[in-house]
């Protein structure tokens, strides 16, 4: 078992930082905003972070807090403008600012090395600090959803004028998740780039996107378990599909397609509303019989 898990350790790492990158990828889609900008959050987390580190000398701890208020507080003046935008207009101007990030990783030469990439990066994070900030952030992501906060998405997702007419203020709401989206982004992104060794403009472009808003299409946006679910797939189709060789990318686009049509809402968000369908179901058999018993003796008695 040992000798299985140090075998597939990259494989889980990778899952770990996909998972991460999803979430933040989540909290944005969740509260209704149709927002690509995680890729953005990401990468400025990542090349704050190493640069602090090894251009500065800056302790491990630290260069990851920086790299995470970077994601954000890019996060927060982002929505400025893009809270007051809905829909194909949120994705477009959010796909513009990964593409402005990007384009300035490959120009910010001696910044963050251009096109070659900030090579050389001490690898300082292993799979079990990755680990503890899954889990951290799963916590607090749980316990934001039990929260107004959490029910405020939820409103806004579903219908953003009833959501406005019970007091849920749009605005607030947005800027709230961009800035979470870009707290977690940054996060995964300085993780990363201390695993990596080494980060590079094209790991935050038009890939990256579709890696993480597949991870939520594939798993669902509304539960904790959706990107869970996605990620596993994400990551487990390549190897699965490998054997097929030129044709293994047509095999993932199927299966998207596939869910797509047949699991609008996610793989892991239809399990759960399975599950809560057959729990509801069953409440009735258990208590039926008492019922229709007491039912019974009311008939008898008028």
């Amino acid at each position: 078992m040992i000798d299985f898990f140090k075998a597939n350790q990259p494989v889980f790492d990778f899952f770990l930082l996909t998972l991460g990158f999803s979430y933040s990828q989540q909290i944005v889609l969740r509260s209704g905003v149709f927002s690509l900008a995680s890729a953005a959050f990401a990468a400025l987390g990542a090349y704050g972070c190493a640069y602090l580190v090894v251009r500065l000398n800056l302790p491990v701890f630290g260069g990851v807090m920086i790299g995470t208020l970077m994601g954000g507080l890019a996060g927060y003046l982002v929505s400025l403008p893009l809270a007051r935008l809905r829909g194909v207009y949120q994705a477009i101007a959010t796909l513009a600012l990964v593409e402005v990030v990007v384009a300035v990783a490959l120009y910010a030469e001696p910044i963050t090395g251009g096109a070659v990439g900030f090579n050389n990066i001490p690898k300082h994070v292993g799979t079990l600090e990755i680990l503890f900030m899954v889990a951290i952030v799963t916590y607090l992501l749980y316990a934001m959803n039990i929260s107004r906060i959490g029910r405020g998405f939820d409103a806004l997702r579903q219908d953003e004028y009833v959501a406005a007419s019970l007091g849920v203020s749009s605005r607030k709401q947005h800027t709230l998740a961009f800035i979470a989206s870009g707290l977690i982004g940054g996060l995964f992104g300085a993780m990363q780039s201390m695993y990596a060794y080494s980060v590079e403009p094209h790991q935050f472009g038009f890939g990256f996107m579709v890696t993480t808003l597949a991870a939520i299409v594939l798993g669902g946006r509304r539960t904790l378990l959706g990107p869970v679910i996605g990620s596993i797939i994400i990551v487990l189709l390549p190897e699965i599909a490998r054997p097929l060789a030129e044709y293994r990318q047509i095999v993932v686009g199927a299966i998207l397609v596939i869910v797509v049509i047949y699991s609008p809402q996610g793989l892991g968000d239809t399990f759960l509303a399975w599950l809560r369908h057959r729990r509801v179901k069953a409440v009735p058999s258990t208590v039926s019989p008492v019922m229709q018993h007491s039912g019974g003796e009311k008939r008898r008695s008028l």
